[in-house]
């Protein structure tokens, strides 16, 4: 099953007189794990963010972006909100709340999911990634390693089908980078979750990709 299709992509930032991406083509099978590799200022960062609608950068776009058979610009905002995940680099600037448990919370009550529902999934998330113990703490008093994994926790809540990462092991020290890398590839092999990730440290990645 086709998740993700990107055919003749071209971006442009405005005022720029060269595009940062040109004619990028590819597509994502249900249950990928692909990653993204390149110098630094190539165009990774636009490129995934592209991917996500609600982050998408301003400027001239031309080609196309499809999700699941279906335009990624005619997606209804909950379809796009919940079934596109994104990571980001760094962790705090993607935390929120004040508290571990209001975060894993946060993305469904925005989706406006019933309370028992909402209960019933941070606490089979909690349990999946083992944090039950650090549930009812200060996100700030969190290590960058346990930020990092609040993140992806607080975006696998919402189930979705395809999870981008923007570099999220670049801010975190060689221990915690290689427990991050081994739980997405668990979260690929339990799940069938179709993973699109930009990483440098591709000694870490490129043994338990696809491609």
């Amino acid at each position: 099953m086709e998740i993700l299709a990107v055919s003749g992509l071209s971006f442009t930032y405005p005022q720029c007189q060269s595009p940062a991406l040109k004619n990028i083509g590819f597509t994502l099978e249900k249950g990928d794990f692909a990653v993204l590799c390149g110098a630094t200022g190539s165009g990774k960062s636009t490129l995934l963010r592209m991917l996500k609608r609600e982050l998408a950068p301003m400027g001239d776009m031309r080609g196309e972006i499809s999700f699941c058979g279906k335009a990624l610009s005619d997606l209804d905002d909950r379809t796009s909100a919940a079934s596109v995940g994104f990571v980001a680099q760094r962790p705090e600037q993607q935390i929120v709340t004040d508290k571990v448990w209001h975060e894993l919370a946060f993305g469904l009550e925005n989706l406006g999911v019933k309370p028992d529902e909402i209960y019933r999934r941070i606490a089979e998330m909690a349990s999946y990634f083992g944090i039950n113990d650090w549930f009812d703490r200060d996100t700030a008093e969190l290590s960058g390693g346990q930020k990092q994994l609040l993140n992806l926790a607080s975006v696998l809540v919402m189930q979705p089908q395809l999870l981008i990462l923007d570099e999220p092991t670049a801010q975190l020290d060689p221990i915690a980078a290689a427990d991050f890398t081994a739980t997405l590839k668990r979260l690929n092999q339990d799940f069938s979750l179709t993973i699109l990730m930009a990483e440098h440290r591709l000694e870490d990645v490129v043994p338990i990709c696809d491609r």
